[in-house]
């Protein structure tokens, strides 16, 4: 349980002030059947959705908040985990002046919104193992260390970090520890939104895009305190999440005995494509996965991400990043596209 933490200090001065935006279906939300409704401006003649969406996603976060045991006031949506990321940036980081610490090789949209709201990113590059080097990211933090951002399981490396250095870290690190769980369905260990409400600054984000596959339909998940999430809600856009957004993840989360097949599919279909890529001659290494997608070292990514190229299946060359010199990432497809790939990797070797 972290002690003497101050979310207060952490905020903006300018987001403290900040009164958000009130519109129509915040101001009004008593909705019954027969009621005229002729306050928002909208187009009167039915589409649809020719009426504004839930401003705040209440049947969505009510479905998500019975499946994860997360009270709804501890729930936001935004599109995608990108916008969620955003706004965390916005509430805690002062352009030009505060910076957050990422652990390469990480998810690359960390770097993109640190440079874009103008703040520093200090990088301490993951030890050999691909786990976090705790000591040196506790000392590179200062005053001005909002955020520390874990992807875990991480993305390209596809491991979990071990749960005793996260532990350390959201103690021991003075701004908001962001634990980025976009893979979490596919792994053994457990998810940190059993342990949120031990610490007041944790932010754990999810997401629709992977085991649930609704990546079409951009839908990011934040998690956090009450008190993170009343300050977020007050610079989100009103209305972030449409109305078909928002119908086709209550169907997905309404049907979760098939999102957890295919997990399952997708897990059974890793442990197959991770023990076929060892037989592989030029495959040097491949790495233990937690997640829908494996990292493998092979002898010369380059040419081999070419070659795959021209035989019509394309993976992610993951060479240029700190620790993944040759290395390739395949996501875990169905279980014919497992096996063209087999196939072709063969006739390569």
């Amino acid at each position: 349980m972290k002690k003497n933490f101050n979310l207060n200090y952490l905020i903006r001065e300018n987001i403290k002030s900040i009164k958000p935006y009130s519109s129509a279906r915040d101001e009004y939300k008593d909705i019954t059947e027969g009621m005229v409704f002729i306050d928002a401006n909208e187009n009167p003649f039915n589409t649809n959705v020719n009426r504004y969406p839930d401003p705040q996603q209440t049947n969505v976060k009510a479905r998500l908040s019975e499946l994860k045991g997360i009270s709804s006031n501890q729930i936001l949506l935004g599109n995608g985990s990108d916008e969620v990321l955003d706004l965390i940036f916005r509430v805690f980081c002062e352009p030009k002046k505060d910076n957050i610490i990422t652990l390469p090789p990480t998810y690359g949209m960390y770097d993109v919104l640190a440079n874009l709201n103008a703040v520093e990113n200090i990088e301490i590059e993951l030890e050999s193992d691909f786990q976090p080097n705790t000591d040196e990211i506790l000392r590179a933090a200062h005053t001005h260390t909002k955020l520390l951002f874990l992807c875990s399981p991480n993305n390209p490396t596809a491991n979990s970090f071990d749960a005793i250095k996260i532990e350390e870290l959201i103690n021991e690190f003075q701004g908001i520890v962001v634990i980025d769980e976009a893979y979490i369905d596919f792994s053994t260990k457990e998810s940190w939104l059993s342990r949120l409400d031990e610490f007041p600054n944790l932010i754990i984000t999810q997401t629709l895009s992977k085991a649930y596959g609704l990546a079409g339909i951009r839908l990011g998940i934040c998690y956090a305190s009450k008190d993170i999430i009343s300050i977020l809600n007050k610079i989100k856009p009103p209305y972030n999440i449409n109305q078909l957004t928002q119908a086709k993840a209550l169907d997905r989360l309404n049907d979760i005995d098939s999102v957890h097949n295919e997990v399952k599919s997708i897990i059974y279909e890793r442990e197959k494509l991770s023990k076929a890529l060892t037989s592989i001659t030029f495959v040097q290494n491949v790495f233990p996965s937690d997640a829908n997608f494996i990292l493998a070292k092979v002898d010369d990514a380059n040419q081999r991400y070419q070659q795959l190229i021209e035989k019509g299946i394309v993976v992610r060359n993951r060479t240029n990043q700190p620790l993944c010199e040759n290395c390739l990432r395949f996501s875990v497809g169905t279980k014919e596209e497992n096996e063209k790939l087999i196939q072709t990797l063969i006739q390569l070797s």
